[in-house]
């Protein structure tokens, strides 16, 4: 009885060391998550739109970037939404305006195909402006 005992023990042990240890594996990765820098959140998701739009159909990694840019979509709505502080900012309502268009792209039954000249177009112009009142606001 005593032996069991010691055997769960162990085994609980060594279950929550092997769960520890992947868990802070899986954390320390080549992800670039937003960081609640409002002004360094946004030229982050920024980067990683421009990188979206600018990949061919045929890219092989296509579908994984896609999928990061869709995750920095909602962490960042999702950060900055409701933040008073931010939600008033023209950078962000712009920026707001540009992740609508793209999100109701990537939700849509055209997904799978390349986004439209004009909505690349379009998103590109808000981009810049989202830039230009960062810069503003910084001062």
């Amino acid at each position: 009885m005593f032996i069991k005992s010691m055997l769960k023990r162990l085994l609980a042990l060594t279950l929550v060391v092997v769960v520890s240890t992947v868990g802070l594996a899986g954390c320390s990765g080549d992800n670039k998550g937003l960081t609640g820098d409002y002004r360094q959140d946004t030229l982050t998701v920024l980067d990683t739109l421009r990188t979206t739009l600018e990949l061919s159909v045929d890219d092989p990694q296509r579908e994984e970037v896609r999928e990061k840019a869709r995750k920095q979509l909602n962490e960042y709505a999702a950060r900055y939404r409701r933040d008073e502080q931010v939600a008033g900012l023209r950078s962000f309502t712009t920026m707001q305006t540009a992740l609508n268009a793209l999100a109701n792209y990537y939700t849509s039954a055209y997904a799978t195909r390349p986004i439209p000249d004009k909505v690349k177009d379009r998103v590109s112009q808000e981009f810049a402006q989202v830039e230009r009142a960062l810069r503003r606001e910084e001062t």
